[in-house]
């Protein structure tokens, strides 16, 4: 089955006609390299179009540790604000083998200005040079040593979110597992934005989704080979590599999910909303009917995503007026 454009939202449709296309669509992930600096550069060049407003200060900092390489953390603070402020640690979208820490700077600076909050961004290994789960610990990294770190960087501790986009949702939901299953502060949510989240592939969104041009089957099959390897769709892949794969989902944190309906992930996403709340996890659950993936990122002033961008944006701001609990 296709997907035809009759479904899809109007205003997102217009958006998909000026969006370039390889033969493999927009992610070309038979070219790695070739797409990567183009992912760079078209970032880059957008980012140096907007004006530096709000004023944000950005630092990096290592988190360190001793059983592997130190992980970047990109932390964004809002100036105006103050401390010491909640955090919402990010990863970034590109299928877990695109993108880089800075690629959302400016929209998450605007969010952390709106929301009072600090963003620390994660910069996580990219598969294949890294494959999972590594990804997930260098998250696990982070989180912990913004816990440690909080009180020197003007942080608040006991109000850090994980939340991630794509690829990087999926990143954070491992970062949650991991998290609950290796004990200590809980996190006070996970946000997961349209998350990759299923190695197997067997959903019915998966198979629907083939011609849109927006991370379609094609690319989701190219993308988890690069993440496992021959593990992908095998019973080799732990919950921390694919977190559908994870059967235990109590203890883990409230949780945001939105997905659109025309988008592959949205069959394996609105299955773990489903399986999280059944296990006691309060979710609040977002389909956007006519949307394909990461609709909010080609067509930002759509009606479907500025009510998105408000839904999530209040979400956000209700969870950072709560206090963390411990879990271990």
């Amino acid at each position: 089955m296709t997907v035809s454009r009759q479904l899809m939202d109007q205003e997102l449709s217009l958006a998909l006609d000026g969006v370039p296309m390889t033969p493999n669509g927009a992610f070309d992930l038979t070219d790695l390299a070739a797409t990567r600096a183009a992912f760079r550069a078209q970032a880059e060049a957008a980012a140096d179009g907007l004006p530096d407003d709000p004023p944000v200060t950005v630092e990096v900092h290592l988190a360190r540790r001793t059983d592997g390489p130190d992980v970047p953390v990109r932390l964004l603070r809002p100036t105006a604000a103050p401390g010491p402020l909640p955090v919402l640690l990010w990863f970034h979208g590109g299928g877990q083998v695109l993108g880089f820490a800075a690629q959302d700077d400016p929209w998450l600076k605007r969010l952390g200005a709106s929301l009072g909050c600090a963003v620390a961004v994660v910069d996580y290994r990219l598969a294949p040079e890294t494959p999972a789960p590594g990804a997930a610990e260098d998250g696990f990294t982070a989180y912990q040593w913004l816990g440690r770190e909080a009180d020197a960087l003007g942080l608040d501790g006991a109000r850090i979110g994980i939340a991630g986009q794509s690829g990087g949702g999926g990143i954070a939901a491992a970062t949650a597992l991991l998290v609950r299953d290796r004990g200590g502060a809980a996190p006070l949510f996970q946000s997961l934005t349209y998350p990759m989240l299923d190695d197997r592939n067997r959903t019915a969104s998966s198979h629907e989704i083939t011609d849109i041009g927006i991370w379609d089957r094609s690319t989701n099959l190219l993308a988890w080979q690069a993440i496992l390897g021959d593990r992908a769709g095998t019973d080799e892949v732990c919950p921390y590599a694919a977190p559908s794969r994870a059967t235990d989902l109590t203890a883990l944190p409230p949780t945001f999910i939105a997905v659109g309906d025309l988008d592959c992930f949205r069959d394996e996403d609105l299955d773990y909303a489903t399986r999280l709340r059944a296990h006691g996890v309060p979710v609040e659950l977002h389909l956007y009917p006519g949307a394909y993936h990461a609709f909010d990122l080609f067509a930002p002033d759509s009606r479907l995503a500025t009510g998105f961008h408000q839904t999530w944006f209040n979400y956000l701001a209700r969870q950072f007026r709560t206090t963390a609990t411990t879990t271990g």
